[in-house]
C-alpha cells in the first residue's frame, strides 16, 4: 500500500506542470508521478511544430487568438474556456521560459521567431526548431528534478482508478457523490499490482491514437486514462472528434508511429500538390494550404481516392534551403533518411491520426464529475477545442489547465482525508495467458476496424459496422481480462476497445456533419445540437 498527497497519473506536460505548480505552493505535500514507461516519453515529447500564444500585441491581440479558435471549433468551443486559455496562456508560456524552455529567437536574438500555422490570422507559434515539444518537456524534467518532493516513479501501469466500487457499492453514471481514493498499478518490473492511496489523483495520460492503424501518436498513447475515468462512471464528452493530421510523412516501408511533417511546414510556405505538381487546396478552402486541419485532412484524402495515389505532395522545393534546414532539421534528416530530399523533391504525405479532441469532461480548474479527480491535457475535453482543435493550441491548454488544477489542489486538499479500508487488488482465480497472439491479433483487428470504418470519412453503414465487429472484440477480451493475470499488453487492448467503442457511439449519436466528424450521410446537415455525453 502506497500512500501520496496527490497522485499524478502520466509524465508528459499536463502531469508535470500540475506537479510542479503544487509544489511550489505546498512543499509539505507528497507527490508521485505514474508513467508506465521512462519520464520523458509522452505524447509531449512529439509535439514538433510549437505553443500558441499571443506574443506581439502591438500585431496580434487576445480577440483574434480567440476568433481564430472558435472558427477551427466550428461552432462547439466553449467561449468561457476559450477565453480563459487565450488569455491567460502567455503568462504560462512565460513562466516555462522562467524555467528554462528555450524557443527560437530571430537573427537579432532579441524577439522570438514566431511562426504561422493553419487557421491561425497572425504569426504567434513560438517553437523550438522542430523539437517543440521535446524541449518544453526536457525545461519540465529539468524543474521538477530541483523539487524534492515530486518522486517520478517509473514502468508503472494504471489498470483503474478506485472509488466506491471497490468497496462493494454500485456506482451508475447519475450516482451523486462519486469519489477517487487514489489507483491500483502494475510494477511492470515486478509485475505486482500495488494500491496506491491518494488524497487528491489527477489523470494526465495524453491520447488515444493507437486505435488507428496509422498515427503520429507513440506507442504508448492507448487512451488509458480516458478508458479508466469512463470505466469507473466519470463523464466523456466530444469522442467522436478525432484529428487526423493531414501531413504525415508516407514511407511505403510502413512506420508506427508515422512521422509527422509539421503544420509549421506549410506555414513556412510549403505547398499542397498532386504527384504531376498541380495544386489542389484551392478547390476546398480560400486559405488554401493553411486551412484548419479538417478541411486539409479531408482534401488529401478525397484527392487519393479520386486520383487512386497513396499519398500527395507537400512542395518545399522553392523555400531557402539554409531557413529550411535551419527550422526543420529533424524533419529534414528524416526524409533524407527515406530517400527524400525535400530541396529536390515533393515530400508524399498523408493523413494520419494525431490527435484527440473529446475526453474526459472537466471543467475550468480541470475537476470531473469523479470529486477528488482531475484531468489535464489531451485526455480532457475542456471545451477548447470544440469540434477541431486549432493548430498549436494543445501545449497551451495543458499549460493553462495544469495550472489551474495545481492551485485548486492546493487550496482544497488540506479538508480532504485519506480513505481507509481500500482493498488490495484481487487476482484470485486467474491465470497466466497462454497465447499472446489473442492479444496482439485482436490489437491489429481493432485498428483495422477503426481506420477502415470510423475513420475520416463516415457512413451510417460504416459506423454500424464498427459497432458490431467491435463488441465481439469486447466480449472476448473482457472473457481473456477476467480469467487470466494482468499485463500491459491486454490492460492496453482493453482500453483501446473503450476508446474505440466511445468514438465510433459518439460518432453514431451526431446526426451531422462538424468539424473533424464527417458522415456523407450527413454531409449537407449542420445544425448546432448539444455535444454528445457519455
Amino acid at each position: 500500500m502506497n500512500q501520496t498527497d496527490v497522485l499524478i497519473i502520466g509524465s508528459g506536460i499536463g502531469g508535470l506542470s500540475t506537479a510542479i505548480k503544487i509544489a511550489e505552493q505546498r512543499p509539505d505535500l507528497t507527490i508521485t508521478v505514474l508513467t508506465k514507461t521512462v519520464e520523458n516519453e509522452s505524447n509531449t515529447r512529439y509535439a514538433q511544430g510549437g505553443v500558441a500564444a499571443v506574443w506581439n500585441e502591438g500585431i496580434d491581440s487576445f480577440d483574434k487568438h480567440i476568433e481564430d479558435t472558435l472558427d477551427a471549433g466550428d461552432g462547439l468551443c466553449d467561449l468561457d474556456t476559450v477565453r480563459i486559455v487565450v488569455t491567460e496562456g502567455p503568462e504560462r508560456v512565460r513562466e516555462i521560459i522562467e524555467w528554462g524552455a528555450r524557443f527560437d529567437k530571430t537573427h537579432s536574438q532579441q524577439d522570438y521567431d514566431l511562426g504561422r500555422e493553419g487557421g491561425h490570422s497572425e504569426n504567434r507559434i513560438l517553437h523550438y526548431k522542430d523539437l517543440t515539444g521535446w524541449e518544453i518537456q526536457r525545461a519540465l524534467i529539468a524543474k521538477a528534478d530541483t523539487l524534492t518532493n515530486i518522486v517520478v516513479l517509473e514502468h508503472y501501469f494504471a489498470i483503474d482508478i478506485i472509488t466506491q466500487h471497490h468497496l462493494g457499492y454500485v456506482i451508475t453514471r447519475l450516482t451523486p457523490g462519486i469519489e477517487c481514493y487514489g489507483a491500483y498499478a502494475l510494477n511492470k518490473r515486478t509485475n505486482e499490482i500495488e494500491t496506491f492511496l491518494a488524497r487528491m489523483t489527477v489523470v494526465t495520460t495524453g491520447g488515444a491514437g493507437q486505435v488507428y492503424r496509422n498515427t503520429t501518436n507513440p506507442v504508448i498513447a492507448s487512451g488509458d486514462g480516458i478508458a479508466m475515468v469512463y470505466r469507473a462512471k466519470g463523464w466523456v464528452e466530444n469522442m467522436e472528434f478525432v484529428q487526423f493530421h493531414p501531413t504525415a510523412l508516407y514511407n511505403p516501408a510502413g512506420e508506427n508511429p508515422v512521422f509527422l511533417v509539421s503544420e509549421a511546414v506549410r506555414g513556412f510556405g510549403g505547398i499542397l500538390k498532386t504527384r504531376d505538381g498541380e495544386e489542389f487546396m484551392h478547390k476546398y478552402d480560400p486559405r488554401k494550404s493553411l486551412a484548419p486541419r479538417d478541411i486539409v485532412a479531408r482534401a488529401i484524402d478525397n484527392e487519393i481516392k479520386l486520383r487512386g495515389e497513396e499519398c500527395m505532395f507537400l512542395d518545399c522545393r522553392h523555400l531557402d534551403k539554409e531557413a529550411f534546414t535551419a527550422h526543420f532539421p529533424t524533419i529534414y534528416e528524416k526524409c533524407l533518411s527515406i530517400g527524400v530530399n525535400p530541396m529536390k523533391d515533393m515530400i508524399p504525405v498523408v493523413p494520419a491520426c494525431h490527435y484527440m479532441c473529446g475526453g474526459i469532461r472537466t471543467d475550468e480548474l480541470g475537476r470531473n464529475n469523479i470529486q477528488r479527480l482531475y484531468a489535464v491535457g489531451e485526455c480532457t475535453c475542456t471545451g477548447l477545442h470544440g469540434a477541431n482543435r486549432l493548430a498549436s493550441n494543445s501545449l497551451l491548454e495543458a499549460l493553462v489547465f495544469g495550472h489551474r488544477a495545481g492551485l485548486d489542489i492546493v487550496a482544497n486538499i488540506d479538508a480532504v482525508p485519506f480513505k481507509n479500508g481500500i482493498p488490495d487488488w484481487n487476482a484470485g482465480g486467474t491465470t497466466d495467458p497462454q497465447e499472446m497472439v489473442l492479444i496482439t491479433q485482436s490489437t491489429k483487428e481493432l485498428k483495422e476496424i477503426m481506420s477502415s470504418y470510423v475513420g475520416i470519412v463516415r457512413t451510417n453503414m460504416r459506423l454500424k459496422r464498427a459497432m458490431d465487429r467491435l463488441h465481439l472484440l469486447y466480449t472476448e477480451t473482457e472473457d481473456l481480462y477476467n480469467s487470466t493475470t494482468i499485463s500491459p499488453q491486454l490492460c492496453e487492448l482493453r482500453n483501446l476497445i473503450t476508446i474505440a467503442y466511445l468514438i465510433t457511439r459518439s460518432a453514431s449519436m451526431r446526426r451531422e456533419s462538424r468539424g473533424l466528424h464527417y458522415n456523407t450521410d450527413f454531409a449537407d446537415k449542420q445544425e448546432f445540437i448539444q455535444t454528445s455525453l457519455l
